[in-house]
This record gives structure tokens, C-alpha cells and sequence, in this order.
């Protein structure tokens, strides 16, 4: 572990798994963001079913040491990867083994030991694929058939509507969204839907505001417009909530949430709904 002047201190991770690698790395973001004033630098060995690639990692760790985390399926080549590590005095972490554990003394069944078992294509994967595609189609006001989405989401612009689709499609959700012009009317397209929930994004007007003038910047476009003028944008958002309470809609207000803290929301409204409905 190194530090660096401003008190930030930097280590090495390596993720070693026979599959992609996807869980490894959203556990231990999910682990890491629990500590405040931590860099990581991030290694990940993917796919490593072979002891020619597992050479490779090994190498690799012992050049920059850190924390290991894996999930490896091959007991030979668990028992070379944990003799290395306590070798060169590396802790290694098997993330999944608790959970498999337990789940297998509750179900009084053995694990299946196969690599990847987790992305087998079954029908959920095509789920996702399919609610990808058509979170894609529906993006920013695109596409009809808005009566095949589970969600529709309203929002002025930046309210974070596209990535918040893209995370929901992910979890095998059908989004689309509209954006809201400035003193514009309820899109008809929306008041007629019978099948969607049509859910409503805000934020305060200074997160907006902060957020439109750094998009600009990238854009290298610097001239002042009701764009980015507070006192416009205070009207935006009023007439957006408005509209929402209006029509009955669910609002989120994502001024201080994350895009996955706000699919969260969404999802708990989706699936309190289909409670309702059985």
C-alpha cells in the first residue's frame, strides 16, 4: 500500500476469476466505497481456467501486492492461487464461498463446481438483452410502442432518465424516457398509457444548473442561456412537479442519489405494483 500527499491512500486489488469477473468487481466496489479516502487500483484476471493463466496472475500479484479476492471453481487451481498468496504474505479472499456454504447446508444439497454457472444463458439473460435493446430504441423521446415498457421515466434534461434505464434494462426492466421541454405540455403519449409505470425525475435546480454548465463546458460552448439560468430552470423543475402531481405519478427526486439507488426506488415501485395488481 502506498500514500500520497493529500492523505489518499492507494493499494493494489486483483480479481481473479475463471469467469468474467462481473461479481468479483461489484463486490468489491461495494466493499471499497466504505472507506473514505482509498484509491484502488484495480487488477482483473478474467477467465482463468488454465495453470499457464494463472502463472500469469501470480506473477502479476507478486510484482504489485495487494488484496486478492477470487472465484475459482477448480479446487487445484484454488489451493495454487491461496499458496502463493500466503507465500508472499498476500491475503486472498474467496468471496463466494460463505454464501454457497450456507446455501448448500439449507438446501441439503451439493454445489454444482462448474465455472461460470452464473451466466449461463437462460431465459433472463435474454430478458436483459431484450430490455436493453429496447431501453436504447426508447431513449430520449425515440421509438413508439411505449406500451410494451414496464417504466416510462419523465424528467427535465439531466435528471440522469438514460442511465437510470440503461441499470434498470440490466435487471431485465423495459424503460424508456421522455424528456420535458420548457413550457411544454403532458407528451399524449404518455397520458394514455394503460400497461407502464410512468415514474417522475427531479432535482433541486442548483444540481441541475451545476450539471448542464459542466455538460456545455465539454461541449466547449460557453454563452449564457435560460439553458442554464437559475431562474429558468426553477421554473422547469416547478412545472415538471406540477405535472407529476397532476397525473398522479410517482416523483424521485435524485438531487442526492445515485443511479443505482434511484433504479433501486424504481424497482421497489414496480414490484410494489405487481403486489397490488395479484
Amino acid at each position: 500500500m502506498t500514500s500520497q500527499a493529500s492523505g489518499q491512500r492507494r493499494f493494489h486489488v486483483h480479481l481473479v476469476s475463471d469467469s468474467t469477473g462481473e461479481t468479483l468487481g461489484e463486490v468489491m466496489r461495494a466493499s471499497v466505497a466504505q472507506f473514505e479516502s482509498v484509491e484502488v487500483i484495480e487488477h482483473l484476471y478474467a477467465l482463468v481456467r488454465s495453470p499457464r493463466q494463472m502463472d500469469r496472475a501470480l506473477a502479476e500479484i507478486e510484482r504489485s501486492p495487494g488484496v486478492v479476492m477470487y472465484t475459482i471453481v477448480s479446487a487445484a487451481m484454488r489451493q495454487r492461487l491461496e499458496d502463493h498468496c500466503q507465500k508472499i504474505g498476500t491475503p486472498a479472499i474467496a468471496i463466494l464461498d460463505p454464501i454457497i456454504a450456507t446455501l448448500s447446508g439449507f438446501l441439503a444439497l451439493p454445489p454444482s463446481s462448474r465455472a461460470g454457472a452464473q451466466h449461463d444463458l437462460d431465459a433472463q439473460y435474454y430478458q436483459r438483452i431484450e430490455a436493453l435493446n429496447y431501453a436504447i430504441m426508447h431513449d430520449d423521446g425515440q421509438g413508439g410502442n411505449l406500451e410494451g415498457a414496464d417504466v416510462v421515466l419523465l424528467g427535465v434534461s439531466r435528471t440522469s432518465k438514460t442511465p437510470t434505464c440503461i441499470y434498470l434494462a440490466h435487471r431485465g426492466i423495459k424503460a424508456a424516457n421522455i424528456p420535458l421541454v420548457r413550457g411544454g405540455e403532458t407528451p399524449p403519449a404518455v397520458t394514455a398509457l394503460k400497461n407502464p409505470l410512468v415514474v417522475g425525475l427531479t432535482a433541486s435546480p442548483e444540481r441541475i444548473v451545476q450539471i448542464r454548465r459542466n455538460r456545455l463546458l465539454s461541449l466547449n460552448e460557453a454563452r449564457d442561456t435560460d439553458y442554464i439560468d437559475d431562474a429558468s430552470v426553477k421554473d422547469e423543475i416547478i412545472a415538471a412537479k406540477r405535472m407529476f402531481a397532476r397525473h398522479g405519478w410517482p416523483t424521485i427526486d435524485v438531487t442526492r442519489r445515485s443511479v443505482e439507488e434511484t433504479a433501486a426506488k424504481i424497482l421497489n415501485l414496480v414490484n410494489d405494483r405487481k403486489g397490488k395488481s395479484t
